[in-house]
C-alpha cells in the first residue's frame, strides 16, 4: 500500500468527509486519503449534535456563516433527495417569554430579512393556534429549518469518496506533523503518510493540529487561538410525549453568546430531544460528567483568553455549572415556554461537546475560522451550523487550496 497521496484530509466528520468528496471531484486522478483517528465515521460533534438542518437565522449579514449556512441547507436538503435520506422540513418556532427576548425576536426579524431568510411573526394567540403546548408573548416561524440523521449524510459521503477512487484509513491517529518544501508528512503508530497538501478538518483538536503545522490564522497572523470545550447535555423526551409539538421549538437567543440555548427539538426517528446546554468541560472528548484531561486543562488554563472569557461571562457560566448538576434548573429554562414538562419527562440521552474557539483577548470567535501554511488549511472553528454548512465549507476550502497552489 503506497502511502504518497496528492492530498490528505485530517478529521473524520462531516466538514472532513465532505471536503474529500469535494476534492475528489475537482481533482479526479488525484490520489487523496482521508484519517480519522476514530474507529468509526462522526464520533464527535457531527453525531452528537441536533439533527438541524438550520436557515441561518443567528448569523450576522455577510459572515461566512449566513452566507455558508444560508447555502448549505439547501445543498444538504438536495444530496439527501439525491441519495434518498429523510429529512423533515418541520419549521422551527422562536418563542420570545418576556418583553426582553420580545424587543431581540424584532431585531431577529431584521437580521432575518437582512439574509434573505423567509420567516413570519406570530402573535401570543397564533403561536397558541400552531402550538398548544407552549406559551409565548410572540414568536418567529422559520418554515425552511429541518431535520436529518447528520451521520447517515457522513455514511453516504464516505461511499461516494471511496467509490471514486479515494482511501479512507480509520483509527490513524495523526501524532507528529511536518512540512517541506514539496510534501506534509503525516506520522502515527500505522507509519507515515506523505502528501502534497493537507487540509485539516480535526475539530475538537484543530487547534493542536494548526499548532503542530505552524498555521496562521486568516485575517491576523498575529493572533493566537485555543479550541475550548463546552459539553452539550440533552435530555430525550418519553414516548409518550412524541407529539408534544409540532415544530422544532427555540428560545429567543442572548446575542451576546454563540450557544442558541435549551430547545425542543424533534428527532428524525419520532422522537423529541431537550437540549443542549453550554458548560465548561474539562476534557475535550470527556462526554462523561466526572471526565477530566489534565493536559486539556492545562491547555485552556494556559492559555491567555481563558480568563478574561471566564471574567466576562462568569455569571452565565456559573448558572450553566449549576444547572448541569441540578436538573431541576435545566427543566426551569424549559419551562419557561412549556410548562408542563416535569423532572420525570427528561431522560437520558448522549452528550455532545462543542468545539469553541477563542482569541488571546478571550473573546469567543463566532464566525468560521481557518488558518494556512504554504502547503495546509485549517478549519480552526467549525462549531453549529457546520453540519449544515459542510458542503459550502468544503467547496471554500478545495477553491482556497487551488489559489494555493497556483500562487
Amino acid at each position: 500500500m503506497s502511502n504518497d497521496f496528492d492530498f490528505a484530509v485530517i478529521g473524520g466528520g462531516i466538514v472532513g468527509l465532505a471536503t474529500a468528496r469535494q476534492l475528489q471531484q475537482c481533482h479526479a486522478n488525484a490520489r487523496i486519503v482521508l484519517v480519522e483517528k476514530e474507529s468509526e465515521l462522526a464520533r464527535h460533534q457531527t453525531g452528537r449534535n441536533s439533527g438541524v438542518i438550520h436557515a441561518g437565522v443567528y448569523y450576522a449579514p455577510g459572515s461566512l456563516k449566513a452566507d455558508f449556512c444560508r447555502r448549505g441547507a439547501q445543498a444538504t436538503k438536495d444530496f439527501c433527495q439525491r441519495e434518498g435520506i429523510a429529512v423533515e422540513l418541520c419549521g422551527k418556532l422562536l418563542v420570545a417569554t418576556n418583553e426582553l427576548e420580545q424587543q431581540r425576536m424584532s431585531a431577529l426579524l431584521t437580521r432575518c430579512a437582512e439574509n434573505g431568510i423567509e420567516v413570519q411573526p406570530l402573535s401570543a394567540q397564533e403561536l397558541r393556534q400552531r402550538e398548544p403546548h407552549i406559551a409565548g408573548v410572540g414568536a418567529i416561524w422559520v418554515p425552511s429549518t429541518g431535520i436529518v440523521d447528520y451521520r447517515l449524510i457522513c455514511q453516504r459521503l464516505a461511499q461516494q469518496f471511496v467509490t471514486a477512487g479515494g482511501e479512507l484509513r480509520t483509527h490513524w491517529p495523526v501524532q507528529k506533523l511536518s512540512e517541506t518544501g514539496t510534501s506534509v508528512v503525516l506520522a502515527g503508530p500505522k507509519g507515515e503518510v506523505q502528501a502534497s497538501y493537507l487540509i485539516a478538518c480535526a475539530g475538537l483538536q484543530a487547534d493542536r493540529i494548526a499548532s503542530a503545522m505552524g498555521a496562521r490564522l486568516d485575517g491576523d497572523s498575529q493572533r493566537e487561538f485555543r479550541i475550548v470545550p463546552f459539553r452539550g447535555e440533552y435530555y430525550r423526551l418519553p414516548a409518550g410525549r412524541a407529539g408534544l409539538i409540532n415544530h422544532l421549538i427555540y428560545p429567543i437567543p442572548d446575542p451576546e453568546l454563540p450557544f442558541l440555548g435549551v430547545h425542543l427539538t424533534k428527532t428524525i426517528d419520532g422522537g423529541i430531544t431537550v437540549g443542549p446546554n453550554a458548560v465548561l468541560g474539562f476534557k475535550r472528548e470527556g462526554y462523561g460528567q466526572l471526565n477530566i484531561s489534565a493536559k486539556d486543562c492545562k491547555d485552556i488554563l494556559n492559555f491567555a483568553g481563558t480568563w478574561p472569557l471566564i471574567k466576562q461571562h462568569w455569571s452565565s457560566g456559573w448558572q450553566e455549572f449549576k444547572d448541569s448538576w441540578f436538573k431541576r434548573g435545566y427543566l426551569n429554562r424549559v419551562q419557561k415556554y412549556c410548562p408542563e414538562l416535569t423532572l420525570n419527562d427528561l431522560m437520558p440521552e448522549p452528550v455532545g461537546i462543542r468545539a469553541q474557539a477563542v482569541l488571546d483577548d478571550g473573546s469567543l470567535v463566532h464566525d468560521f475560522l481557518f488558518a494556512r501554511t504554504k502547503r495546509s488549511l485549517h478549519v480552526c472553528n467549525a462549531p453549529s451550523p457546520a453540519a449544515t454548512s459542510a458542503f459550502p465549507i468544503a467547496e471554500y476550502l478545495v477553491d482556497q487550496l487551488a489559489q494555493q497552489i497556483e500562487a
